[in-house]
């Protein structure tokens, strides 16, 4: 059994730490949290119709802030949470209003549910969805979407994140440990005093924009001042002692931030998590605003304060695990239907970046970055996730810590290529000095400028099912309907290239219906989903007047996240290999093969499952047709123009997405069976890599992932193939071979197979048991059947 599952005792580096830890785990229930909705209701209903969208949205905020629970648990040196108390998630009617049946689905759900009230539930029906049903963004996109989208969204071609989560994928830069939101005020009043309504005709709106952005920043103000009160309130009523001077002691770092810059290591850490609950209650966004280089923005106050000696090392790495607790508090707001299938996790893809590169170009590895590697191997908790950045510059010391704490078993930290990013991040048209600045991967594995940029996620496609869509003449046997091209009966191609040249031809049909959905939706979160708050928070929003999902930040991408690429550069490889050039079997028994689930072809099957050219064994055969799938999706996809000034781009994550495209699609050309799950990533098909790790790398590195928005690689490994000084070396040797070769992003499983197994099997006995899923980690137990096979089966590597 894994040491890993054996572990019960109490994490923390202090018995304060271990109780808040136990409290989170053990005590805290996922739960709905109304209260948000309730105050977003009576806001609306007091100012829509009286404002324009900006100032509509500033005015809730600051509404929602001077309304809101303010929780404070005993012993906890931060304070914030995003409902009224941690793990109840809120929920946000004006993107999604949730049915009662949705309600009742969450409450009920075996994994990743939420416990709703019945008073929660009468609320919802009596005061929400009358107000909002007819409102919501999603009811809004569903009215608006042509049929051909819907008939390729129903098909499972391809997802939507934007219809119940906000656009989002941007980090905190360094603004918030040099301004206050006072200053922040003084900013936007600067902006509105220098309006030119003569020679500017946009000048009315920017006011407006900016008179949002002011409301929000009045809003967070006063989310500080209440909690200074409330610490007060309490403190005059305690009796213990210790937790009264600590009360004072919050109240008086909240009389600082957020109004004010932070000065000490503390109020910078109390300044980002306010930053958080503001942003992340402000809009459900496909991430939780992560913080960034984290390590770099709180090494001065850091350094400061221990040679001054107002600050230990010990103190500082108590309040980082107090930050992780409440990182851990709050779960991914509840998400329903396709949604959640896409997404089927608590985690809120919070990414901490550990020790990036400097702006200067030198390595930014500190005390600060072993803090932070220190603290995530003693808590093991999902969030936040965690990475580290390595770069040639990177202390080979710092390497080796980050994979001691990999090799443990529990999915974290995911390792990053600094240079690579940069490479990525000026490919895309962001300055050197940007792009150093703040280089960093957010979410999943997506990289993008911090504080700078708004990057978002507009879906997953589902690339195999595109092939599969030509194989069948664009008929889907999931939905018994016509939903793309009929290109001809595949029986006739006479050669590979006739066959390839309707897959383009298929891929550019979907991703046209695709672009022109997100364009729609694009525009609707122009029109009615300002983010002030976020807005202030993202170079240049203030100086443009103009709102972050509108086009307000310096740079703008919108991501298309491509899944399954190993599925089908392994199908055009058999087909090339075994119809085309071998003539092994005709394309009509392959067909056959293919809708009888390979069952009575047996054959055919060994054929194509053994003895053809795979991605993933560095064999030129398959690699080469994995580089012309490529660049193929980059043909298609990048560089097209959105109506905010956005640019799209090739992406390969699959978060859990790879288990719902699988369920979708018949069987595959390669030997993968109806229903099973696609690769995630960029990760070669379960059982194909039979060559080793390096053959791995080197097949991962065909693919020019410098033109990518990120590019996911797991591996797996038993604990053995790892232990011991020489397993370490070879971990680390992995990583930075596969980085030399420009490889963006890698992680690892260190778990047995029977391990796996036997957690299924007994799922009671292995509580504990984290897995790396895809670009985050999660319970064991919390993972549908169908992902914890994907995970059983994938390949278990070893350095022969």
């Amino acid at each position: 059994m894994s040491t890993l599952t054996l572990e019960t005792r109490r994490r923390g580096s202090t018995e304060r730490i271990k109780r808040l830890r136990e409290i989170s785990d053990k005590e805290c229930v996922p739960s709905i949290s109304i209260e948000r909705a309730v105050l977003l209701t009576e806001a609306y209903k007091k100012y829509e119709g009286k404002y324009e969208a900006p100032v509509l949205r500033g005015k809730a905020f600051k509404y929602l802030m001077e309304n809101r629970t303010l929780y404070v648990e005993k012993g906890s040196l931060i304070f914030g949470e995003k409902g009224h108390r941690p793990w109840a998630a809120p929920t946000f009617p004006e993107l999604c209003c949730h049915t009662l049946e949705d309600f009742d689905n969450m409450n009920n759900r075996e994994k990743v549910f939420f416990k709703v009230s019945e008073e929660d539930r009468r609320i919802q029906e009596e005061v929400i969805i009358p107000y909002w049903k007819d409102r919501a963004m999603m009811t809004r996109m569903n009215k608006l979407l042509p049929e051909e989208w819907h008939n390729l969204f129903d098909a499972g071609l391809y997802t939507e994140f934007l219809m119940q989560r906000g656009p989002g994928h941007t980090v905190a830069d360094g603004k918030i440990y040099q301004y206050g939101y006072k200053d922040f005020i003084e900013k936007i009043d600067a902006e509105i005093a220098a309006l030119d309504y003569n020679n500017d005709l946009d000048a009315l709106n920017k006011k407006s924009e900016l008179e949002g952005m002011r409301l929000v920043c009045e809003g967070m103000i006063i989310f500080g001042k209440r909690y200074a009160k409330k610490a007060r309130e309490l403190a005059a009523v305690e009796e213990n002692p210790q937790w009264r001077d600590e009360l004072l002691e919050l109240a008086d770092i909240c009389d600082v931030v957020p109004e004010n810059k932070p000065e000490t290591f503390r109020q910078a850490i109390q300044m980002y998590w306010f930053t958080h609950i503001g942003v992340t209650t402000e809009m459900n966004n496909w991430d939780a605003y992560s913080p960034g280089k984290l390590d770099q923005h709180l090494e001065p106050f850091y350094e400061k304060e221990i040679e001054e000696g107002t600050l230990t090392r010990e103190f500082a790495r108590e309040l980082l695990e107090n930050l992780w607790i409440q990182f851990n508090n709050q779960p991914a707001p509840p998400k329903v239907g396709i949604t959640l299938k896409e997404s089927a996790t608590y985690t809120d893809f919070c990414n901490i970046n550990t020790g990036a590169l400097r702006p200067d170009g030198t390595s930014g590895v500190s005390d600060v970055s072993y803090l932070i590697l220190e603290v995530m191997d003693e808590m093991k908790l999902l969030q936040p996730s965690s990475n580290v950045q390595i770069s040639r510059k990177s202390p080979e010391k710092f390497l080796r810590e980050a994979a001691k704490v990999s090799r443990r078993g529990w999915g974290q930290p995911a390792f990053y290529n600094s240079e690579a990013l940069i490479q990525e991040l000026m490919y895309l048209g962001k300055t050197i000095d940007d792009a150093r600045e703040s280089g960093i991967a957010s979410g999943c594995v997506e990289v993008g400028v911090a504080g700078k940029e708004a990057y978002v996620l507009t879906g997953y496609l589902n690339v195999p099912k595109i092939f599969e869509l030509v194989m069948n003449r664009g008929f889907d046997s999931y939905t018994n309907k016509q939903v793309a091209l009929d290109l001809g009966d595949p029986r006739d191609f006479k050669d590979f290239d006739e066959l390839y040249a309707a897959f383009k031809a298929q891929m550019q049909y979907v991703v046209d219906v695709k672009v022109a959905g997100n364009n729609m939706i694009e525009r609707m979160y122009m029109e009615y989903m300002p983010v002030p708050l976020l807005s202030v928070l993202t170079d240049d929003c203030i100086k443009k007047g103009k709102d972050y999902n509108a086009g307000g930040a310096r740079y703008n991408t919108s991501y298309i996240q491509c899944v399954g690429i190993a599925t089908v550069t392994d199908s055009l490889a058999a087909i090339k290999k075994n119809v085309m050039e071998d003539q092994r079997f005709t394309m009509d028994e392959l067909l056959k093969a293919l809708k009888d689930d390979f069952k009575g072809h047996d054959e055919v099957f060994d054929i194509v499952y053994n003895q053809t050219p795979k991605y993933g064994n560095d064999d030129d055969y398959a690699d080469d047709i994995l580089r012309e799938v490529d660049q193929t999706l980059q043909d298609v996809i990048a560089g097209r123009k959105t109506p905010k000034g956005s640019t799209t781009v090739v992406e390969f994550l699959p978060t859990t997405c790879h288990v719902y495209f699988g369920e979708v699609m018949e069987a595959s050309a390669n030997g993968r069976h109806a229903g099973i799950p696609l690769p995630d990533g960029i990760s070669p098909e379960k059982g194909a890599d039979r060559n080793g790790p390096t053959a791995v790398i080197k097949s991962a590195s065909k693919l020019d992932q410098l033109k990518t928005g990120g590019a996911l690689l797991n591996q797996k490994f038993t604990p053995a193939v790892v232990a011991g000084e020489d397993g370490l070396s070879h971990m680390a040797s992995l990583v930075r071979s596969y980085f030399a070769m420009d490889g963006h992003h890698i992680q690892f499983n260190v778990i047995d197979r029977q391990t796996l197994i036997n957690a299924q099997k007994h799922p009671e006995d292995y509580e504990n048991l984290i897995v790396r899923v895809a670009g985050y980690s999660d319970y064991f137990n919390n993972l549908d059947r169908a992902l914890q096979d994907e995970i059983i089966s994938r390949t278990e590597q070893s350095f022969g």
